[in-house]
């Protein structure tokens, strides 16, 4: 990666039939927490709900937009129910520069657990990769727990698959066959 500085695209909001995908902003904290303080969605990915002054802190930083080096972009957009107006979830997308140029997407995904099973995380986070492939992201990845079912089928939803790659015990996910490991360095933690 040469050493120029990197532009990475600002979210913008996307409507879905369902949903309206709005682009993180700090004030959400105060709603969300109530959508993410739930163990349950943890079971998944480990750690515990933010409190309510930690989840603005992370979202003060996401809203930069980029790592505090810039070598990644970061797009988090809030899902709300169009019908009620209620917040419901989140879908991000990490974004790095591949090493024969293109742009990647680490995606991901959280339904708080009131509103699972009705299919908000497929819709969401295919809207979000609709809308990172007309932003010029030509490759998507995802880091799934092997025993998430809800999330597999969100990821097969997009068009990826399992690979043999494992790290962290989640499997690496990708719509591209298998390339070598590298090390894309550093990445804000995911709830």
């Amino acid at each position: 990666m040469s050493g120029a500085p990197v532009t990475w695209p600002s979210a913008t909001p996307v409507d879905t039939p369902r949903l309206r995908l709005e682009p993180l902003r700090v004030g959400h904290a105060v709603e969300a927490v109530a959508v993410l303080d739930d163990v349950r969605l943890h079971t998944w990915t480990g750690g515990a709900p933010a409190t309510p002054a930690e989840l603005a802190a992370r979202y003060r930083r996401q809203c930069a937009g980029h790592s505090p080096d810039g070598r990644h972009g970061w797009l988090n957009w809030m899902l709300r129910r169009r019908a009620d107006g209620r917040l419901i979830g989140t879908v991000q997308a990490t974004l790095s520069r591949a090493d024969d140029g293109g742009t990647e997407a680490e995606l991901a995904w959280v339904i708080g657990v009131d509103h699972q099973g009705e299919g908000y995380g497929r819709e969401g986070a295919r809207a979000m990769a609709d809308w990172l492939g007309a932003h010029g992201v030509d490759r998507l990845l995802a880091h799934i727990h092997p025993g998430h079912e809800a999330s597999m089928g969100v990821a097969r939803a997009l068009g990826l698959r399992p690979t043999d790659r494992i790290t962290d015990g989640e499997v690496h996910w990708s719509d591209r066959p298998a390339r070598p490991y590298r090390v894309v360095g550093y990445r804000e933690p995911t709830e």
